[in-house]
């Protein structure tokens, strides 16, 4: 069948769904596609489920932190993990169907399967041919591939996240924020955990001083982080997996083999752009994927993109709306709208959380005055029952503005937003030391930070 639209959605993630949204009040006809259940990567196997996961084993560890001071059970408590994973599916079981729902009722055709280009502005889903007027790919992305032997032994965290049973020790490959988040809930779930990446330091895009924090504090929550451990080969054996790894010394290299029960690809996400036949659209991609400019246009101007599998921005949720407005925007109203990137928060959802905004080292030590405040014994921090908390503030002394910030400790992941709202604001450092905060809260610390 052959059909033509104004507008085709490719991925009904979030970037997607957020231009979809714009379809009633545009009067104009929208399609929209996607090869698996509606809803996209965050709510049904990403930020959503796995935050859900995390708070069971924040507040898990938060009694345990505490019993002796107070508080806690008189017994550590632990993690029932069967019916954390059924409690986590309350909250995605039901949303593709809501999504549909929502699709239909603003008059939306929706379309399953594999998309792929017939030409540039075509694009074939099985037996039906959908031409459009203007065509927006938000297809996301899936788990890196190691491209080394015994790959079909690893777990990805979309699986990680529907194990019925925990298993007692489990290896992550890479160092990444997935690796952490999920190293930390096995964790405090009772599992034997490691962490082996592949250089020096991990979570790269992060500050490199929290990041040796946060390394303290998973090792001293009994967390194994290996680093220089690049995973050469992944071998089914008699007792669960060997996870070989091969790395450099001053004698050459060697070998090293960890036993686990489950290994999960920790390595990163790339984009889900293989098979759609860029090519065939002049739809022009390099290693981080398709190429937009600061409209969120192709190199094809009817083809728009956002989301993770854009090379623009990083892969993050409100990245991807900001991303799905800014094209929603210059496709149903000419490109007038630009992506502003300032001030965008990132956390690590580990125990304690690493928050980010911003740069993370001062290259200018004239221009740049760096505050360190080592937070392991204010009072937010003691009263948490934790041992690891710090803040790095970078501000831009020719003009009192904030261009960065990094916060490890209890609440980072709510207290960061006060500093990316005076970074996307262009507030000066001395605006926000006259705010006056509820006290004794964490936003209160804000003060002591700068």
């Amino acid at each position: 069948m052959e059909k033509e639209y104004d507008v085709i959605i490719i991925g009904t993630g979030t970037a997607g769904r957020t231009l979809a949204g714009r379809a009633n009040s545009s009067g104009l006809k929208f399609a929209i596609i996607d090869s698996r259940e509606y809803g996209g990567t965050c709510p049904l196997r990403g930020c959503d489920p796995k935050k859900v996961l995390a708070g069971a084993s924040e507040a898990t560890d938060w009694n345990n932190r505490l019993i002796g001071k107070g508080a806690g059970t008189e017994v550590p408590l632990e993690i029932d993990w069967p019916s954390l994973i059924e409690f986590k599916r309350t909250f995605t079981e039901g949303y593709p169907r809501e999504a549909e729902k929502m699709f239909a009722d603003m008059g939306i055709d929706m379309y399953r399967g594999r998309a792929h280009f017939e030409n540039e502005n075509t694009v074939l889903v099985g037996k039906d041919k959908l031409k459009g007027k203007y065509i927006f790919l938000a297809t996301g992305s899936k788990p890196r591939k190691l491209n080394i032997p015994g790959e079909e032994y690893l777990t990805t965290s979309e699986e990680f996240m529907e194990t019925e049973k925990l298993p007692e020790k489990i290896v992550f490959v890479g160092g990444g924020y997935i690796s952490f988040e999920f190293s930390h809930i096995a964790r405090r779930a009772g599992s034997e955990v490691s962490i082996l990446h592949r250089s020096e330091k991990p979570l790269g895009n992060f500050d490199s001083d929290m990041v040796d924090m946060l390394v303290r504090a998973s090792e001293s929550a009994g967390i194994r982080v290996l680093t220089n451990r690049p995973v050469a080969a992944v071998e089914k054996g008699s007792e669960g997996f060997l996870v070989r790894t091969r790395y450099k010394t001053e004698r050459g290299s060697e070998t090293q083999t960890f036993i686990a029960d489950m290994v999960v690809n920790g390595a990163g996400r790339v984009p889900d752009i293989q098979d759609l036949l860029l090519e065939n659209a002049g739809v022009k991609v390099e290693k981080k994927g398709i190429i937009v400019d600061k409209h969120m246009r192709t190199s094809n101007p009817r083809i728009y993109a956002g989301g993770d599998c854009t090379t623009e921005g990083i892969q993050l949720t409100p990245v991807a709306t900001l991303q799905g407005e800014v094209a929603a925007a210059n496709i149903l109203e000419g490109n007038g709208d630009e992506a502003d990137y300032t001030g965008i928060p990132s956390a690590v959802f580990t125990i304690p959380v690493l928050a980010s905004v911003g740069i993370s080292a001062a290259k200018d030590n004239g221009k740049y005055r760096v505050i360190f405040r080592d937070r392991s014994k204010w009072n937010t921090t003691r009263r948490a029952g934790l041992e690891f908390a710090a803040s790095k503030v970078i501000i831009d002394e020719t003009n009192d503005r904030i261009v960065g910030a990094h916060i490890l400790g209890p609440n980072a992941e709510e207290v960061i937003n006060i500093f990316a709202m005076a970074m996307r604001l262009d507030l000066r450092a001395s605006d926000i030391k006259k705010m006056v905060f509820t006290y004794p809260t964490t936003c209160s610390d804000i003060r002591y930070m700068l």
